[in-house]
């Protein structure tokens, strides 16, 4: 018997409906045809034992016994989904040949494989790659199974980022909240994440920057210039001396008015001759923006539409399973070559949608052209999010399905669509030895800008010159200076992030990391955090109270707790870099570089090391945030009366109906507590209950 192991229901349903030979039953957790049999998991159906499930005494969090690392890493059956295993586990035993049919991903390969080792399968494994649930592209994954032992890498990089978070997570998680006991917060939890931290950080730091921000002002000299063939404008380009170098900021920006009103006098004077030193037009060539990874979808439907990447998320995953569009969860850009074929018959499915600029959009496509995306090199087990053959009825999907399809529809057409041309034209004068530049810029052909004509031209740099039309010039041609005025400039804060923004920032993660050397090494990674859950990621920040979001944009803030946990840890888990050249380790083990235990023995390393420093760690009191856990403000507490019972915390002297009485900072893990004798706590009486507890038993 031939089983298939899906990774969802859904999932399984469609495979089941594309085997040949006719459904023979249908029962509850699995359906069998004549050609095999097909059943399903609900995502993870094991999970990772807690500390306590390793022993009982991990159910108090003590700070001697950090950090807690597996000698033998155990699975615990979720009990949600017990009934569904024990199906699973005995189509496994009656199975003759199994296969894999979990999500072509990293997450996707562990959670089957973690079923098949947890039941000590033997059998052989095949594995299929679906990325789409149309009927044609179930079919053609079916003719083209691979061994599942092919995939055994990537499932090692799975289980190295999923015991990785599970060390990092559990145990400074408790680390961390044992220090902010120290300091009072009583019922206060720390959540701390091998990527959620580093996140938080980068929203932390960003708030930091925007409040410490003082705005300056600074100076901008632009000239009019007379040619033979017509006027121009041109912006000088200082020529730092050393002497004047006090005159500018450190990114080279003319900070002293009195200076600028010098130079432009200097400008006014006579002789008004000056001479074209450089005149170079160049015509340039631009590809259709690539399809779309996961995360550049959510980034462009968060800058254009407002949504948060979880609701692209969720819609995309919704057009896959309604078999509109292709894998979701996908970080790759790039399309294989051999499905050029279905070209002509997606395009002529987008012809007929009822939109008019999407079906004029389609009609002028060309299915012959072939866009820099197709490339059988960049392709790993996913490809881009692209429509599949199967026609979406717009008018049947909600609007945001609507929209999320329409945006994927036009990063696919862009594809068969020639490349954007125009001509830019780089001019120097040089006048009064100082050098005036100029840029200009002329479309020759629109290509694929046509699709996206209502995008704005996205400058990078918006002090910079740049004209639409220059007059035809020629090099040492003379020009006649005519007027020339000071614009004056002031620098902004940096952007606070959005969902969308923050999403772009862990996938550009180099660009945030706080070593120049590894930022450079880093420019090429994958980022933080997976396609999969860089959304999600946000989202717990969000409904743990560690970011609002506030306006119409969402703009992202950080509340009191965010600022006080990112206070009290070390820089290495704030910043990105060791975050993400693990990332970049885990891409590196799953292509077969690099092992499990390597992995993991640096990561036991880091937390211990992080351990340590929770012990001496600082926190400034924060107030109670609204609807949030109460937090009172006190000093730290480190009384000279060590805890007998737990050995962490420390007594501290309370106020009960009773009267005063002495209890442990560590409460409520640690429940001991003894009356007060002479401003101090009563120790023997404390013994004798013990001594008494222990003769009872």
């Amino acid at each position: 018997m031939r089983l298939y192991i899906a990774e969802k229901p859904s999932m399984g349903r469609e495979i089941a409906n594309c085997l040949k030979g006719s459904q023979v039953s249908k029962t509850k957790g699995y359906i069998a045809t004549e050609k095999g049999v097909v059943t399903w998991l609900f995502g993870h159906v094991l999970r990772q034992a807690d500390p306590e499930e390793y022993d009982e005494k991990f159910k108090f969090w003590r700070e001697s016994d950090l950090p807690i690392v597996p000698n033998q890493w155990k699975m615990i059956i979720d009990k949600k989904s017990a009934q569904q295993f024990n199906i699973v586990k005995k189509l496994i035993a009656e199975a003759d040949e199994i296969i894999h049919a979990g999500d072509p991903d990293r997450e996707g390969q562990l959670l089957v494989d973690e079923v098949l080792d947890y039941v000590g399968n033997k059998k052989p494994v095949k594995r299929i790659l679906l990325n789409a649930l149309d009927e044609k592209s179930i079919k053609n994954a079916n003719e083209d199974l691979r061994d599942n032992a092919d995939f055994y890498n990537l499932k090692q990089s799975a289980l190295a980022r999923s015991r990785a978070d599970w060390l990092i997570g559990m145990n400074l998680s408790r680390a961390y909240t044992l220090a902010a006991r120290r300091y009072g917060y009583r019922k206060l939890v720390l959540p701390i994440g091998r990527v959620k931290t580093p996140t938080l950080a980068l929203v932390v730091r960003r708030e930091r920057e925007i409040e410490n921000f003082k705005p300056t002002d600074y100076f901008l000299i632009r000239a009019e210039f007379k040619h033979l063939n017509g006027n121009f404008t041109a912006q000088w380009q200082p020529k730092i001396k050393k002497s004047d170098s006090k005159f500018f900021d450190e990114s080279k920006r003319l900070i002293d008015k009195n200076f600028a009103d010098e130079m432009l006098k200097k400008f006014k004077s006579n002789p008004h001759d000056g001479k074209i030193i450089l005149y170079k037009t160049t015509e340039k060539k631009e590809s259709p923006p690539l399809p779309f990874s996961l995360s550049a979808l959510q980034i462009t439907a968060g800058k254009s539409l407002g949504y948060s990447p979880q609701k692209v998320l969720e819609t995309a995953q919704s057009l896959y399973e309604k078999k509109f569009t292709t894998y979701p969860r996908s970080d790759c850009s790039f399309l294989p070559p051999n499905q050029l074929k279905d070209a002509e018959r997606i395009l002529s499915n987008l012809k007929k949608i009822r939109n008019q600029k999407f079906s004029s959009w389609a009609e002028n496509a060309d299915p012959k052209l072939k866009s820099r995306a197709w490339n059988k090199s960049k392709i790993t087990a996913h490809h881009a999010i692209i429509p599949t053959t199967k026609p979406a009825p717009l008018e049947s999907l909600t609007e945001i399905e609507r929209n999320i399809y329409l945006l994927i529809a036009r990063q696919y057409i862009a594809q068969f669509y020639p490349e954007f041309v125009f001509d830019e034209t780089v001019v120097n004068v040089e006048y009064k030895d100082e050098i005036f530049a100029v840029k200009g810029k002329v479309p020759k052909k629109s290509g694929w800008k046509e699709l996206f004509s209502n995008q704005q031209n996205q400058n990078t740099n918006e002090d910079e010159l740049e004209m639409s039309i220059l007059p035809k010039m020629s090099k040492d041609d003379e020009v006649e200076y005519q007027s020339g005025k000071i614009l004056k400039k002031t620098t902004k804060p940096p952007s606070r992030f959005t969902s969308a923004t923050l999403i772009q920032g862990m996938k550009e993660i180099h660009k945030y990391v706080k070593n120049e050397e590894a930022k450079k090494q880093l420019k090429d990674v994958y980022g933080i955090g997976t396609e999969a859950t860089r959304a999600t990621i946000i989202d717990d920040l969000i409904k743990r109270k560690f970011l609002t979001t506030t306006g119409k944009s969402k703009i992202l803030k950080p509340t009191e707790q965010a600022f006080l946990l990112v206070d009290a840890l070390p820089d290495e888990m704030t910043y990105p870099d060791s975050t993400a050249i693990w990332e970049d380790k885990l891409h590196s083990m799953s292509e077969g570089d690099g092992s499990l235990q390597d992995f993991l023995k640096g990561q036991v390393n880091f937390t211990r090391e992080l351990c340590k420093k929770a012990i001496n760690c600082e926190m400034k009191p924060a107030p109670p945030s609204e609807n949030e856990i109460e937090i009172k403000p006190r000093k730290k507490i480190t009384s000279d009366f060590k805890c007998p019972s737990c050995k962490d915390g420390f007594l501290v002297k309370r106020n009960g109906i009773h009267g005063e009485f002495w209890g442990c900072s560590n409460y409520p893990q640690c429940k001991m507590t003894c009356s007060d004798r002479d401003n101090k706590p009563n120790f023997e009486e404390f013994r004798q209950r013990i001594e008494k507890l222990n003769q009872m038993k």
